[in-house]
């Protein structure tokens, strides 16, 4: 069953019409070839019309779209082969964290990312792309690991939020992330981070510190979702709509505000229309930011990185 949200029943009305005079057609016989061309041509324009014009929440909605790619799908479309490797040796090895290296077109790069799963049995296997700590733990290891080997580091950021469980609590959630934001700081070798779907607060945080950051158009990235952001401020999920707008959650306000380096286009209704291309498309940029951070000396590397998140916000001494 197609899944299709509240601001495309205009598209779905239009290909119902056209599903109505294909069936005329067949029934009677009759040269229905210029209405359909017309209802066609309608349904183009009206999806770009709608796909241009999009609120932050209906990015939201975008960006959770059950048929969205994640991380190991991009993997096997960009890779041309992958090995994945597991375990944070200490606790145990975290499903919602996927990691190990992966084959760009010869180029050898470690690739860690949240994975949530294509259907409910995996969705929960993976812990619906929530990390714990020894899932932010393997991300680390793997990143050490590129460092020793002199490999760049890719990270595809796609999570509600780090697992918030009094268990990952116990087992220290927070010092997990932190050390990651410290760690990758001052890794030395490069590190693109892309966030290819949800990317809320620590959770997507800990494996979000590089020297590139990029979106994919209708990602979002934010300390807190829209819906908790509401339920704070209203007591009710109910205006979910407009704390998606005062968040300045979507690709197009975080480069605005220059929280990002940039923004990967998406195929027009989303990368859920076709991951083939999506996944072209990052694939492109991926080398094209790995052969720019390849020719830069690492104490630069790692300085310009540092500097780039210390100049972010503005404080003002009372």
């Amino acid at each position: 069953m197609k899944i299709t949200f509240d601001f495309e029943k205009p598209l779905a009305d239009l290909q119902l019409q056209m599903e109505k005079v294909k069936q005329v057609e067949e029934k009677t016989k009759v040269d229905m070839s210029a209405t359909l061309a017309e209802l066609d041509e309608k349904f183009e324009t009206t999806k770009k019309e709608i796909f241009t014009n999009l609120t932050g929440w209906q990015r939201v909605q975008i960006s959770r779209h059950p048929e969205r790619p994640y991380t190991l799908q991009y993997l096997e479309l960009m890779c041309d082969d992958f090995i994945e490797m597991f375990g944070d040796r200490t606790v145990g090895d975290d499903k919602a964290i996927v990691g190990g290296f992966g084959s760009l077109n010869g180029q050898t790069v470690m690739f860690i990312g949240h994975q949530k799963g294509i259907n409910t049995k995996m969705r929960q296997y993976r812990n619906f792309g929530m990390a714990n700590p020894e899932g932010y733990r393997k991300a680390l290891r793997l990143m050490r690991i590129a460092e020793k080997f002199n490999k760049p580091v890719v990270t595809l950021i796609d999570t509600p939020g780090a697992f918030p469980g009094l268990e990952a609590e116990e087992r220290g959630q927070g010092e997990a992330i932190a050390r990651n934001l410290l760690e990758m700081s001052v890794l030395k070798v490069p590190v693109i981070c892309v966030i290819i779907g949800e990317g809320a607060s620590g959770g997507a945080l800990g494996i979000g510190i590089g020297d590139r950051v990029l979106m994919l158009e209708n990602s979002w990235y934010s300390v807190i979702s829209p819906e908790n952001c509401s339920t704070i401020l209203w007591k009710t999920w109910e205006n979910k709509e407009k704390a998606a707008e005062v968040l300045k959650l979507t690709s197009v306000d975080m480069l605005k505000n220059k929280l990002i380096d940039g923004v990967i286009k998406e195929p027009l209704g989303g990368a859920h229309q076709d991951p083939v291309a999506m996944a072209a498309t990052l694939k492109k940029q991926l080398l094209k930011d790995l052969k720019m951070l390849k020719e830069k000396n690492t104490d630069d590397l790692v300085a310009e990185r540092i500097e780039k998140f210390c100049s972010m916000g503005v404080v003002i001494d009372a």
